[in-house]
C-alpha cells in the first residue's frame, strides 16, 4: 500500500465532489452550455483518475516496484494538467478573459500523462518478478 497515494487521491476526490457540486449548483447560472460541458468533463476524469490513484496505492502492495510509483505520479500530474487546465479555462471564460483560449492546447498534455500512466502500471506489474 502506499499511503501517500491513498492520503493524495482521498483530496482529490473530495475536491472533486466539492467542484462538482458547485459546477451543478453554483455555475449552472452564470456559464455557457458549452462551458458547463468543459467544467463536467474536467470534474468527471479528475474522478475516473482518484480511482486509478487508488488502484495504483494498492497495488503497490503487492507489486512494490518502481514503476508503480511512476504510473501514481504520472496520474496525479495528468490530473492535474488535464483537469486543471479545463477548470481554468472555464472560471476565466466565465470572467471573460477569453485570450486565455490557449489553455485548452494544455490539456492534451495532461491526458497523454493520464493514458502513459495506464500503460506504465500495466507495464510495470506485467514485468514484476516477485
Amino acid at each position: 500500500m502506499h499511503k501517500g497515494f491513498i492520503i493524495t487521491a482521498s483530496v482529490l476526490g473530495a475536491v472533486a465532489v466539492g467542484l462538482g457540486a458547485f459546477g451543478a449548483h453554483g455555475l449552472k447560472s452564470l456559464a455557457s452550455p458549452a462551458q458547463l460541458t468543459t467544467y463536467e468533463t474536467a470534474v468527471k476524469y479528475q474522478f475516473y483518475h482518484v480511482f486509478a490513484l487508488l488502484l495504483t496505492a494498492l497495488l503497490y502492495a503487492h507489486f512494490p516496484v518502481n514503476g508503480v510509483i511512476v504510473s501514481g505520479k504520472m496520474f496525479i500530474a495528468g490530473m492535474a494538467i488535464f483537469s486543471g487546465s479545463l477548470y481554468l479555462l472555464t472560471f476565466l471564460q466565465i470572467a471573460g478573459y477569453n485570450q486565455f483560449y490557449w489553455l485548452g492546447a494544455i490539456t492534451p498534455i495532461g491526458g497523454l500523462l493520464l493514458v502513459l500512466a495506464w500503460v506504465w502500471l500495466a507495464i510495470s506489474v506485467y514485468r514484476y518478478n516477485g
